[in-house]
């Protein structure tokens, strides 16, 4: 019965990290796509919109 809890437990860690990691993912893609358009999309004065 431990050994079933531990798999299981396994598993549901596992499960947890792989969906961690595709959500961030797609937080990676989204912040990559923010920052492309505002490296092309310069203000009026020429500067970027970022500090560094």
């Amino acid at each position: 019965m431990g050994a079933l809890l531990l798999v299981l437990l396994l598993a549901l860690i596992l499960g947890g990290v792989g969906f961690a990691v595709h959500v961030l993912w797609w937080v990676a893609l989204v912040v990559l796509a923010i920052w492309v358009i505002g490296f092309f999309a310069r203000g009026s004065s020429g500067g970027r919109w970022y500090r560094w």
